[in-house]
């Protein structure tokens, strides 16, 4: 298992940003897909955003042309930049790593969760 410490959530009206970190570290061999998950109060976990390890990036259709996802591979590190928030928005973001490590002499492939991150939008 691998620790995913996030930051940068808080309360925001609407229309203003907020930036999202998340740093991976521990035993890790490589990382594949970095990405940004929310959870709304009675609503399923929902995809906000992925990238993979060669930059590629996936987003859901509600914050396309809003958000931005990036990483620092040097860092293991990826950024959600959101721009113009709107209540909708108001989730705990979680953070979600696929990466491998050793174990023993073969290396296998795990996903972790951050520990969650409340962002509120306010009119």
């Amino acid at each position: 298992q691998v620790q995913l410490v996030e930051s940068g959530g808080g309360l925001v009206q609407a229309g203003g940003s907020l930036r999202l970190s998340c740093a991976a570290s521990g035993s890790i061999f490589s990382i594949n897909v970095m990405g940004w998950y929310r959870q709304a109060p009675g609503k399923q976990r929902e995809l906000v955003a992925a990238i993979n390890s060669d930059g590629t990036t996936n987003y859901s259709d509600s914050v396309k042309g809003r958000f931005t996802i990036s990483r620092d591979n040097a860092k293991n590190t990826v950024y959600l930049q959101m721009n113009s928030l709107k209540r909708e928005d108001t989730a705990v973001y979680y953070c979600n790593v696929d990466y491998k490590k050793w174990i023993g002499t073969s290396v296998r492939r795990y996903t972790d969760w951050g520990q969650g991150t409340q962002v509120t939008v306010s009119s």
